[in-house]
């Protein structure tokens, strides 16, 4: 035989013996594969598993639970009663009545509710529902005379109105039984006040400084620099005073009707004196005091019930209390 035929026989056979032998592992590599896929390690009792899994539910539930409970814990404050709900909007001022059993709350929906909180841990009140004229959304609230009477200021478009709601007095007759209490009535009203501005805050008290006959009387402070005193019953105007002070944020009166005081953009504080005349009338309103030492903007005020303190806040979050005689000379 030719020596380079015989060399290329070798060579072809070595060559396919090779590849025989690659092949035949790479085979036999995919065969295991396909069976392990095809033939899964077997599962373990499924009734071992069960206990922890439940067991492991309990816990993960009363975790939740516990966790929901703490969540809740944190949310309430320990001295918080109740919940007044069934308003259909943001809530744009409250007041309590003179005598602490009624809260009138006004509603961006165009609504004033009047709830009765004769025992406040009930799960729900009763309370009396007022609609404001259509067009209006109120911004404020205060009770005028009595629980029944109320006195609502409302932005329109065309301007801010003042309500006074009360109930109608009838007659009690004896062949008609009343399954409902009449609904108030609006007893006066007052069209684009304070020249068509808002009213940001309304602040009413009976008068019974000096020769005040005992009347409500109602401060209505608008978003400008002016403050008009209304009579709670009547609705007429006793007085006006104006800041001066580029805008106003608030305006409160004191518990007895003498003073009225002022928040507004500057850092002084505005007081003044109504004057009542013999007849209880209002005879003047004259400013007597100011009180100065903030450093920006007046935001809050309040008078405290002994009218020995008033509290202001201003812009900054720091408190300060300015304590002065009420015996300041008419």
């Amino acid at each position: 035989m030719d020596p380079v035929l015989s060399i290329v026989v070798v060579s072809v056979v070595i060559g396919a013996l090779i590849a025989l032998a690659f092949f035949g592992s790479y085979f036999r590599k995919r065969k295991s594969e396909i069976r392990s896929i095809a033939d899964p390690e077997p599962h373990s009792d499924p009734k071992k598993h069960s206990k922890p899994s439940q067991s492991h539910n309990k816990k993960s539930h009363s975790k939740t639970h516990s966790h929901a409970s703490d969540k809740e814990n944190k949310r309430h404050h320990p001295l918080d009663v109740n919940t007044l709900k069934g308003h259909g909007d943001s809530v744009t001022g409250l007041c309590f009545s003179s005598d602490g059993r009624n809260l009138a709350t006004a509603c961006a929906d165009g609504v004033v509710r009047v709830f009765k909180l004769d025992d406040v841990s009930s799960k729900s009140f009763k309370f009396l529902r007022i609609n404001l004229p259509p067009g209006g959304h109120p911004s404020a609230i205060t009770f005028s005379d009595d629980a029944s009477s109320i006195v609502v200021a409302s932005q329109t478009l065309s301007g801010c109105s003042l309500y006074m709601y009360g109930e109608e007095k009838h007659k009690p007759d004896e062949n008609k039984q009343q399954s409902k209490l009449p609904l108030p009535e609006i007893k006066w009203e007052h069209r684009k006040v304070h020249d068509k501005r808002g009213i940001l805050t309304l602040s009413g008290t009976t008068a019974s400084y000096g020769n005040a006959d005992g009347s409500t009387i109602i401060a209505s402070c608008s978003e400008g620099t002016d403050i008009i005193l209304w009579h709670g019953k009547t609705g007429k105007m006793l007085g006006n005073v104006d800041t001066n002070q580029l805008k106003n944020n608030m305006a409160a009166i004191s518990p007895n009707g003498r003073f009225i005081a002022a928040a507004a953009f500057t850092a002084d504080v505005k007081l003044w004196e109504v004057v009542y005349s013999k007849d209880g009338s209002v005879k003047e309103v004259s400013r007597v005091m100011q009180l100065k030492g903030h450093k920006s903007a007046v935001t809050w005020l309040c008078f405290s019930p002994n009218l020995e303190q008033m509290n202001h806040s201003f812009e900054g979050w720091f408190i300060k209390n300015m304590e002065y005689q009420c015996s300041v000379s008419s």
